[in-house]
Formats: C-alpha cells, structure tokens, sequence
C-alpha cells in the first residue's frame, strides 16, 4: 500500500509540474480570463463526478458544518487569486519566479505553524529557513527586482494550506474542491459574463474551447491523487516528493520556455537548495527517530 500511495503521490506533483506546459497553451486568454474558466469547469467536473461516485452524502455532512463551509469558502476565494498570479507569471515570463515560490512554500508553511499555530520549528528548519531568505535577498540586489511572483504564490498557498488544516482531515478532497469551487463560481462567472458584454471573451465554439474546458479534470485529478496518497504514505515522504513539481516547473521555463539565467538569478536558485538539501535531510532524521521512538514505546508496551 505504501508503495502505491508513492505511486500516486508522485503522478500528482509530476502533473502539477506540467502545468506550464498547459496554461502556456492558454496564453490567448488573459489570467482572469483563464481562471474564470477554471473555476466554473473545476466545479462542473467536481458536480459530475460526486455524481457518479453518489457522494451527495459526504456533501451533506459538509454542508452541516458552517465553520467548515466558511473556512472552505475563504480558501477558495484565496486559491483562485493563487492560480490567477500562477497563471499570470507562466504566461507573462515568470515561470522561473513560479517555481521558485513552490521551492520555498514549505520553508512558509513551517514559519506559518509556528507564528499561528505555536508550533516549534527544529534548529535544521530554521536554519534553512535563514538560507533561503539570504538567497531572496541575493535575487533582489542581484537581479534587480523583487520576485513577487515567487513570494504571493508561496504565501498564499501556505496559507491556502493553512486553511484546510483548520478544516481537518474529516473533509473530502473531491466535497471540499467542490465547495471551494463554488465560494469563488458566483465572481468567476460575472466576470464572464462582464467580458461577453464587451465583446472580449476570447474563448469561443472551437478547439481552444477544448483546452479550456480541460482545466476541470485538470485542476481537479491531481488534488484527487494527492489527497489518496496523503492517506497512505508518511506526511515526511510527501515533504520530498513535493519537490518533483518545482524541479519541473524550473526546468521547463529554462529549457523550453527559455526564460533568462543571469548569474544572480543561478547563485539565488543555488542557495535555495542548499536550504531544500537541509529541509529535505532533517526531514528524514525527524522521520526516522520519530520511528524509532514509535517502536521503542510500543515494545515497552508489549513487555509490560
């Protein structure tokens, strides 16, 4: 089962990494535009298939959660501005900015639970969080400009992540998708609906309409395979195999796009995995002990 929930856990990130590659075929459109879309096809795809799996009553028990329906709701409100500055730097010469943020979203994401949550982060973690805002700065001075792309998109999805832990594991990936979506249908399809009024709708009855409409499945397959092997595999083996995603996204928007790798931007990158390296490392000792302590206390439990 282990092995099988790497499995999928590995094609979620892998499909998240190509994501690149499918909203660069989007470029016609502008990013309101192509979430618009997204989030009105996300909910669509999520109806139909509740449908076929007949999981209108995990919708209910959801439903009868009001902090959970508005926990839910936020996040979707705060996921959409997500993908829409993901879907602006793709298509706009930052993909590498991209790819960077989601290389220090778990470095956000440790800061996050220990400012708002109490949590205590090990000296590895901070450590490699002092890195990787050395290697900020170093883009900054270096390279000249800010990368805010990198920073909005590993802040907001922290805190997108944040949001859904507050709601807990008693939510559904597919229900909570579905409400999530929903929160955020009612501005996407006024904005649709806005464009179609002014003649700037640039989706029409033709193959692009095809590629559009696939942002449904799109968007919502991989949150499906991530929330399956998240029920399977250690939290610290999905830790690692996160990083799969960003790799892609770097190597994508170097060698294929061919966005620009002046020595700054290559010394920033480089500090930045010298602090995943240490993340990553200190992951796996905290994995090992914490196995270890695990085994020694149900071995005094038996002798006892």
């Amino acid at each position: 089962m282990g092995r099988n929930g790497v499995s999928l856990g590995f094609a979620a990130y892998f499909l998240w990494g190509l994501f690149p590659l499918y909203f660069k075929l989007l470029s016609r459109s502008g990013a309101f535009e192509v979430v618009a879309y997204r989030i009105v096809c996300c909910l669509v795809f999520c109806v139909l298939a509740i449908a076929v799996l007949r999981g209108w009553r995990q919708i209910g028990d959801v439903l009868h959660n009001r902090r959970a329906v508005v926990v839910l709701a936020g996040a979707g409100l705060l996921v959409s501005f997500n993908w829409t500055m993901y879907v602006w730097g793709v298509n706009n010469g930052h993909a590498l900015d991209a790819s960077l943020g989601y290389f220090i979203n778990p470095l956000v994401n440790a800061v996050l639970g220990v400012v708002l949550l109490g949590e205590k982060m090990r000296t590895a973690q901070w450590v490699a969080f002092a890195i990787s805002a050395v290697a900020v700065v170093v883009l900054v001075v270096g390279y000249g400009s800010v990368p805010w792309v990198a920073l909005g998109l590993a802040s907001t999805f922290a805190t997108y992540g944040l949001m859904k832990k507050k709601v807990g594991a008693g939510v559904p990936a597919l229900p909570g998708l579905a409400i999530e979506t929903s929160a955020a249908t009612p501005f996407a399809l006024g904005y649709l609906v806005y464009l179609g009024v002014v003649g700037a709708n640039t989706v029409h009855l033709e193959w692009y309409a095809v590629l559009v409409a696939l942002a449904g499945p799109v968007t919502a397959i991989p949150l499906l395979l991530f929330a399956s092997a998240s029920a399977k595999v250690p939290l610290s083996t999905m830790g690692i195999l996160q990083y799969v995603c960003p790799i892609m996204q770097f190597l994508t928007a170097w060698l294929i796009f061919a966005e620009q790798m002046p020595p700054a931007r290559w010394l920033g990158f480089a500090i930045i995995w010298v602090a995943v390296v240490i993340f990553i490392v200190d992951a796996l000792v905290h994995s090992r002990q914490m196995t270890v302590q695990q085994a020694d206390a149900e071995a005094e439990l038996v002798a006892g």
